[in-house]
């Protein structure tokens, strides 16, 4: 396949949660370093993140745009503060919005095309300016594959109205990229499956297994956990609590990219939430991990169904003592499920990604498979 030619590139970043950014930080260094002009919309504390880390790029100019803000509060998502927050900051945000809409639409760059990592406004601009979207995320995956029944989980309100979420959130798609550590079957064209994009860091890394285990958070709200950690004889290194200190047998850790994944690599198991990208880097690490998802969070229950499903760890709706000494007891069993896990570097999403700019450049906006390797696909019942 030829090299595809320089393309003046949207690329929308939602802002709710830091894994949509860092993830979108390596695909955006690959097409800059392909010499791609990228355009970049984000919301939220990942326009802060993406900017110092794409200050030094020529050809990448970022734009602050504002998205949902959801609130947590004890591991829960309350669903009225985060209306009632949204509500209150509606009229600032639409006028906002607005300026930056008429900045991208008037400064002269014309992009070609639409990237989007969960982000709607590129996607609506694309719409409008009839350009074709390509979506790079990890949330497409509830609605356009087979999941099975024991992951899947009874009919609920909630898996009900996440469905209805993310098939109107990045709407004008021409085709899916997946990133995902499970590889159900592929229910719908225009869908390929790739291995997790890992920022450098993380492939980087050599696994050596220690005896501490990371404890990663969200959100601060739980004040229940550290209590309830202080009861086990292990050492816990707790991040995402708002604050730094040592008591007993837990140290909270202040957020730093190099100490977590310094951390990570020699924890001997790592407890979190449901997030896509903290799993799926313990996952390509090897390291056993325990999911307890936000409550009212279909996606990240489903991640952690899969995280006990396939072996690699053990999952819980709450957080208590019980639930981790067992965990803990059984993170050998873990580590060996994990060790057939290929440590997964970016050729394979790069690889795809390159092919669809390319097809776009042909005039090919809308291909139902990618010729590029991948770990999952849609295919016809009889290919032609």
């Amino acid at each position: 396949m030829s090299s595809p030619k320089t393309v003046r590139i949207l690329y929308g970043v939602v802002g709710e949660g830091m894994g949509h950014a860092t993830r979108s930080r390596v695909v955006i260094e690959h097409l800059l370093q392909r010499g791609h002009r990228v355009r970049v919309i984000v919301s939220g504390r990942a326009h802060q993140f993406l900017r110092e880390r794409l200050g030094n790029y020529p050809l990448a100019t970022l734009e602050e745009i504002q998205g949902f803000r959801l609130v947590y509060r004890n591991n829960r998502l309350a669903k009225s503060d985060s209306l009632l927050s949204q509500l209150k900051d509606a009229p600032h945000d639409l006028a906002q919005n607005l300026r930056v809409y008429r900045r991208v639409a008037e400064d002269g760059m014309q992009p070609e095309l639409v990237i989007s990592d969960f982000e709607t406004w590129a996607a609506l601009y694309a719409i409008n300016h009839f350009l074709p979207v390509i979506s790079i995320d990890n949330m497409q995956i509830i609605t356009r594959c087979h999941h099975p029944p024991e992951v899947n989980g009874s009919p609920s309100f909630t898996r009900g109205l996440t469905r209805f979420a993310v098939n109107i959130r990045v709407p004008g798609v021409s085709h899916y990229l997946i990133t995902t550590f499970f590889f159900p079957r592929v229910a719908k064209p225009r869908t390929t499956l790739v291995p997790p994009i890992l920022r450098r860091e993380i492939i980087e890394a050599r696994r050596e297994p220690g005896e501490h285990v990371v404890v990663y958070q969200t959100s601060g709200s739980n004040e229940e956990l550290v209590p309830a950690l202080r009861r086990l004889g292990h050492e816990f290194r707790v991040y995402g609590m708002g604050r730094v200190g040592t008591e007993g047998n837990v140290t909270l850790r202040a957020f730093s990219e190099a100490g977590f994944v310094e951390d990570l690599r020699t924890a001997r198991a790592v407890i979190a939430g449901g997030g896509f990208t903290v799993l799926s880097e313990a996952v390509s690490l090897g390291v056993p991990i325990l999911s307890v998802p936000i409550e009212l969070q279909y996606e990240q229950e489903l991640n952690a169904r899969y995280l006990a499903y396939l072996g690699y760890g053990g999952w819980a709706p709450a957080l208590d003592l019980d639930v981790i000494s067992s965990f803990l007891a059984r993170t050998d069993e873990y580590a060996h499920a994990l060790a057939g896990f290929p440590r997964p570097d970016n050729t394979m999403v790069f690889a795809c990604l390159d092919e669809l700019l390319d097809r776009a450049g042909r005039g090919d906006l809308r291909p139902a498979w990618l010729e590029s390797q991948s770990m999952g696909k849609w295919l016809p019942l009889r290919l032609p």
